[in-house]
C-alpha cells in the first residue's frame, strides 16, 4: 500500500513537471487557419504513415494505467477527403500549411518504423511526439536527424531498441529530447543503448537544448563528466535507472536554470553535492539509490525553489542539517533507507507545503519534536524503524489532513492519546514499548483501513464488537500485546473487506465472529490463544478462493482437519490437540508450508502431498504417524525443510529411485522413530543445498511468505528444544537420533560442507568416526553419543572453529582427546562413558596404567542407582547452562529485533531423555556382562 501510494505521487509530480515543461514552449505554435491547408504531398505522407501500423488498445495501455491519460486512436480522424490541418494530432503553420507538428502520443499504434517510412517526408516538423505506442523491434532511424528545423522530439516508453543513433545530434534546434524507455525486468537486446561517443556529440551539438530526457537507457559504457558540458541553459535532466557509473561532479547540480533533475536508480554512480554556492532554481531532484558521498550538506537549505527531494536509499550518513527547514515550498522530502542519526531536526516538522514526510528505516534517536506548526497538508508521515523514544506527541495524531502514520520499529513509550486526524487510514505503532490501553478514538475512524498495534504492551478488555463501525479496514494486527478480547456480542456484523487479521496472543477463547461469511480473506493468525474445541464448519468456508496464511497454533483444538482453500499457501496448526487422518491434498495444491507438529495426528502420511509442488516446509513431528520413510516426497522439487521426528515411523530408508532426490532439502530430521538399518548414505550424498555454501549473499535472509508471516520451525538443537520463529535460509541440519540406525557413519556425510548441525545420538551405529567429519567447516554441532563408536578421535575434529557443541559420551572410543581451538572449551560430559579415552578435560592422565573396569553388577541392582544416575543427569544439566546461553545468543544476534524472537526451551526434549536413559543403562549393562 505504501509504495503504490508512492509511486502514485511521484508519478503525478513527475508528470506535472513535464506537462509544465512542454506548455512553457509550446505557446508559438496553432493550429493553421481556415483558408489556409496542408500540401498534398505531406497529407498523402500521413496517409501512407497511419496505413503502416494496426491499432491496438494494449500498444498504449501504460498511458490509461500508470499515467492517467486517456489513449485513443488518433489517426482513425485521419480522411483522404479532409484537409490534414484538421486532423487530430497535426499542427500546421498558420501562414503556409505546412505540417510542423505531430502528436501521435497515446495512440495505439502498433508497427515499426522503417528507415524509409514516409513520416521522414515532413521536412518542415518542429515538433514531433511518438511516445507511449509500440513500436518494438524497430530502431531509432538516422531519419530522425533530417529534420532540421525540429525543436522537441519525443519517442519515450515507445519499446525502440538498438543503438540510439549520433544522427540526432544534427538537430541543433533542438530544445526537448525525450528517448526514455520502459527497462526490461531481464536486460536484453532490447533495451536501448547510449554509447559514449553519441552523448558526446549529443551534448556538443545540442547547443540550445533545455530539456533532455533518458531514463531507463542503458548508458554503463558513458563516463558521466560528458554531462558537465552541456550548456548553462539546460532546465530539465533526466538519467534515471540508466545504469550510470562513476562519478558525477557536483557542479552539475549549480547549473543556473536547472529546474529538474532525476538520476534515481544508478547505484554505482557516485555523487557529491554541492557545499556551497547552490542557489539555482531547482525545483524537483531525485537521487534514489545512488551513492551520495560526504553526507548531505547545509547548502540544501538554499534550495527555496524545491519541491520534490528524494535521497531514498543513498547510504548517506550523519546528521539532517537543520537548513532543511527552510525548504518552504517542499511537498515531498524522502530520506529513507539511509544511515541518518541524531535527532529529528525540530525545522523539518515545520515546513507548510509539505505533504509526504519519509525518514524511516534510518538510525535517528531520540524523541519526535514535542511541538509543530504548519503541518496542515501532511498527508503521509513515515518514521517507522528507527530508535526513536518518549510518547507519541499529540500533535502527531491530531493533523488535519494525515491519512498514513509509520511509527512501527522503534521504541516509544507511554500511552496513546486520543486521535483526532480523522482522515487516517493506516496506523502503523507496531513493535514499540507502548502500554495502557487502547484510545476508544481509534474505533472512530471511519477511514481506517490498517492498524498495527503489535508487540507492545498494550494492556486491558478490547470488545470485539468495537471494530463493527470500521467498514473499510483491511488489516488489523494486535498481536503479543496483554490484552483479553472479549467474546462476541453482536452476531450480525461484518468487517466486509477485512483480508487480514492477526490476533496472536490476545486471550482469545472463540473464532471471531466478523469473520463469518468472508470472501476475502488472505491472512489468519488467531496462534497462542485460548480456543478450545473443533474448529467451526463455518470457519472451513472463510477466505475459501483467497486464504493464503493461516496460523492456529498453539490452542487447544481437538477434532480432525479439513483442506478446503485453494490457494493455501502456508497452513500452521501445531501444537494443538487436533487429531484423525492428515486430509488428502489436491492437484494443484500451492502449499509453501505445512506445520502440523505438536498434535495427535495418526495413519500414513497421504501420498496426495507430492501434489504440493511449492512444497518449502514439512513439518510433522511429534504426532502418532506411522508407515514407512515416505521415499516419494523425495520429488518434491522446493523441500527445504522435512520433520518427522518423534512419530511412529519403523523400517529401512530405502535406496532412492530419483536421479536427483530432495534437490533443495537443507533439514532433515527423522528423530524419536524406529528406523532400522544403515544410515542413508545414498540419501546424504545426494543432499546438493547441504553440500554447497551460499556465498552469494552476505546479508541475513529467512524463509519466508510474505510481508504478513514467516515459516516457523521446532527442533533440537545442542539438546535443547527449540523453536525457530523464523529460519535463516543458510540454516542446515541432519538429526536421525533416537532410532535403531547401524552400521558405520558413512564418508559421504564430510561433503555436507555447509551442514550446521548433525546429531546421531542413541542409534546403534559402529566403527570408527570418519575423518571427513573435519570437513563440515560450518559444523556448530556434534552429537554421536549412546552409539557402538570405537577407535580414536580424529584429529581432523579440531579444525571446526564453529564447533560450540559436542557430545561423544558412552561410546566405546579410545585414545587421547585432541587438543587445541574449540576442544579446549569442552567438558568432561562431552566425553564420558568412553573408559579408553584420556587427556584433558578428564582427569585420566594418557600416562596413566588403565585400570581395570568395576566388577559387573547384576541387572536388577541397578535399579538401586536410581539416585546416583539421577545425580549425574542433574550435573550434566548444569553443565549445559553454558551451552544453552551459547545456543540463545547466536540465535538471538541472528534474528536482529525481538518481533522476531527465538524461544528455546530450558529442558532436554523429553521423548530423547527417556529413550536414551534405557539405551545407556541397558548398554552398560551388556558392557559389564
Amino acid at each position: 500500500m505504501r509504495s503504490l501510494l508512492w509511486n502514485y505521487q511521484f508519478l503525478c509530480l513527475l508528470l506535472l513537471f513535464y506537462i509544465y515543461a512542454e506548455a512553457t514552449t509550446s505557446s508559438s505554435f496553432t493550429s493553421s487557419t481556415p483558408g489556409k491547408i496542408c500540401s498534398h504531398n505531406e497529407a498523402a505522407a500521413l496517409l501512407q504513415f497511419k496505413q503502416s501500423f494496426l491499432i491496438n488498445s494494449s500498444a498504449s495501455f501504460t498511458c490509461d494505467a500508470d499515467y492517467g491519460i486517456r489513449s485513443y486512436p488518433k489517426t482513425d480522424s485521419w480522411e483522404e477527403s479532409t484537409d490534414c490541418c484538421s486532423w487530430d494530432g497535426v499542427t500546421c503553420d498558420s501562414e503556409t500549411g505546412q505540417v510542423i507538428g505531430l502528436d501521435l502520443s497515446c495512440s495505439r499504434l502498433y508497427g515499426t518504423i522503417p528507415s524509409n517510412s514516409s513520416i521522414f517526408l515532413l521536412q518542415h516538423l518542429k515538433r514531433l511526439d511518438l511516445s507511449f505506442n509500440d513500436f518494438r523491434n524497430s530502431k531509432i532511424s538516422a531519419g530522425f536527424g533530417r529534420f532540421g528545423d525540429l525543436t522537441h522530439l519525443n519517442l519515450s516508453n515507445s519499446l525502440f531498441s538498438g543503438q540510439v543513433p549520433s544522427d540526432i545530434s544534427r538537430l541543433s534546434k533542438l530544445i526537448s529530447l525525450d528517448l526514455s524507455s520502459f527497462k526490461p525486468l531481464i536486460p536484453d537486446d532490447s533495451q536501448l543503448k547510449l554509447e559514449t561517443t553519441a552523448l558526446e556529440r549529443l551534448v556538443q551539438n545540442l547547443g540550445e537544448v533545455q530539456e533532455f530526457y533518458l531514463d531507463g537507457i542503458n548508458m554503463s559504457s558513458v563516463d558521466p563528466s560528458y554531462l558537465m558540458k552541456f550548456s548553462s541553459s539546460l532546465t530539465s535532466l533526466s538519467l534515471r535507472n540508466c545504469e550510470l557509473r562513476g562519478k558525477i561532479p557536483e557542479s552539475i547540480f549549480q547549473f543556473p536554470n536547472l529546474k529538474f533533475i532525476d538520476l534515481g536508480i544508478n547505484q554505482e554512480l557516485a555523487i557529491y553535492l554541492p557545499k556551497s554556492n547552490w542557489t539555482n532554481p531547482l525545483e524537483f531532484l531525485n537521487l534514489e539509490s545512488t551513492e551520495v558521498l560526504e553526507g548531505l550538506p547545509d547548502s540544501i537549505g538554499n534550495l527555496r525553489s524545491l519541491q520534490f527531494l528524494n535521497l531514498i536509499g543513498c547510504n548517506l550518513q550523519g546528521s539532517i542539517p537543520s537548513t532543511i527547514g527552510n525548504l518552504s515550498e517542499v511537498i515531498a522530502l524522502l530520506l529513507s533507507f539511509n544511515n541518518f542519526s541524531g535527532q529529528i531536526p525540530p525545522s523539518v516538522v515545520n515546513l507548510p507545503q509539505l505533504i509526504d514526510l519519509d525518514m524511516s528505516h534510518n538510525q535517528l534517536g531520540g524523541p519526535i519534536p514535542y511541538h509543530a506548526s504548519g503541518l496542515s497538508k501532511l498527508v503521509s508521515l513515515y518514521f517507522s524503524d528507527n530508535f526513536l523514544i518518549e510518547a507519541i506527541p499529540s500533535w502527531v495524531l491530531n493533523l488535519p489532513s494525515l491519512q498514513n502514520l509509520y511509527l512501527g520499529n522503534n521504541r516509544f513509550t507511554g500511552d496513546i492519546q486520543a486521535f483526532q486526524s480523522k482522515s487516517l487510514t493506516t496506523i502503523d505503532f507496531g513493535n514499540n514499548r507502548l502500554h495502557g490501553h487502547i484510545p476508544s478514538s481509534i474505533f472512530k475512524l471511519a477511514n481506517l483501513a490498517l492498524l498495527d498495534l503489535s508487540f507492545n504492551n498494550f494492556s486491558g478488555i478490547v470488545e470485539l464488537d468495537m471494530f463493527s463501525e470500521l467498514k473499510n479496514l483491511e488489516w488489523l494486527d494486535l498481536s503479543h500485546n496483554n490484552l483479553s478480547l472479549s467474546k462476541n456480542i453482536k452476531v450480525n456484523y461484518t468487517l466486509p473487506k477485512l483480508s487480514s487479521l492477526f490476533l496472536a496472543s490476545c486471550n482469545l477463547s472463540e473464532f471471531p465472529n466478523f469473520l463469518r461469511g468472508n470472501k476475502v480473506l488472505l491472512g489468519l493468525d488467531l496462534s497462542e490463544n485460548r480456543i478450545h474445541g473443533q474448529i467451526p464448519k463455518w470457519m472451513w468456508d472463510v477466505g475459501k478462493n483467497t486464504l493464503s496464511y493461516l496460523s492456529l497454533s498453539q490452542n487447544f483444538l481437538n477434532g480432525s482437519v479439513e483442506f478446503p482453500w485453494l490457494n493455501i499457501l502456508s497452513l500452521q496448526l501445531q501444537f494443538n490437540m487436533l487429531q484423525g487422518v492428515l486430509p488428502e491434498f489436491m492437484k494443484g495444491c500451492q502449499l509453501k508450508a505445512l506445520n502440523f507438529n505438536g498434535n495427535r495426528f495418526e495413519g500414513d502420511l497421504p501420498q496426495s502431498l507430492v501434489n504440493c509442488r511449492s512444497l518449502e516446509v514439512l513439518d510433522l513431528g511429534n504426532n502418532n504417524m506411522k508407515g514407512t520413510f515416505p521415499y516419494w516426497l523425495e520429488t518434491l522439487p522446493e523441500l527445504q525443510v522435512l520433520v518427522l521426528s518423534s512419530n511412529k515411523f519403523h523400517g529401512f530408508v530405502p535406496k532412492s529411485k530419483a536421479r536427483a532426490p530432495f534437490p533443495k532439502l537443507r533439514v532433515l530430521d527423522l528423530s524419536n522413530n524406529g528406523f532400522v538399518g544403515p544410515l542413508p548414505a545414498w540419501y546424504i550424498e545426494n543432499l546438493k543445498a547441504m553440500a554447497y555454501l551460499d556465498e552469494g549473499y552476505s546479508s541475513v535472509r529467512y524463509m519466508q511468505g510474505s510481508r504478513s508471516y514467516n515459516y516457523s520451525l521446532t527442533l533440537t538443537i545442542k539438546g535443547f528444544t527449540t523453536q525457530l520463529v523464523r529460519i535463516l535460509t543458510i540454516f542446515t541440519s541432519i538429526d536421525l537420533s533416537n532410532n535403531n540406525f547401524e552400521g558405520v557413519i558413512p564418508e559421504v556425510l564430510g561433503k555436507l560442507s555447509a551442514l550446521k548441525g548433525l546429531n546421531l545420538s542413541s542409534n546403534k551405529i559402529g566403527g570408527d568416526i570418519p575423518p571427513s567429519l573435519g570437513h563440515l567447516t560450518q559444523l556448530e554441532w556434534l552429537d554421536l553419543s549412546s552409539n557402538e563408536l570405537v577407535g580414536k578421535i580424529p584429529e581432523e575434529l579440531v579444525d571446526l572453529i564453529f564447533l560450540s557443541f559436542i557430545d561423544l559420551s558412552d561410546n566405546q572410543l579410545v585414545g587421547s582427546i585432541p587438543q587445541g581451538k574449540q576442544f579446549n572449551t569442552f567438558e568432561n560430559s562431552s566425553y564420558e562413558g568412553n573408559f579408553g579415552l584420556c587427556g584433558r578435560p578428564l582427569s585420566k592422565s594418557c600416562n596413566e596404567t588403565p585400570k581395570p573396569p568395576s566388577p559387573t553388577l547384576p541387572l536388577e541392582d541397578d535399579s538401586k542407582s536410581g539416585i546416583q544416575f539421577g545425580w549425574k543427569v542433574a550435573l550434566m544439566g548444569y553443565g549445559c547452562g553454558f551451552i544453552f546461553g551459547a545456543a540463545a545468543c547466536y540465535l538471538v544476534f541472528q534474528t536482529g529485533k525481538p518481533k522476531w524472537f527465538i524461544n528455546l526451551v530450558g529442558v532436554k526434549q523429553h521423548q530423547k531423555v527417556k529413550k536414551s536413559k534405557q539405551k545407556k543403562a541397558t548398554r552398560r549393562a551388556e558392557r559389564r556382562n
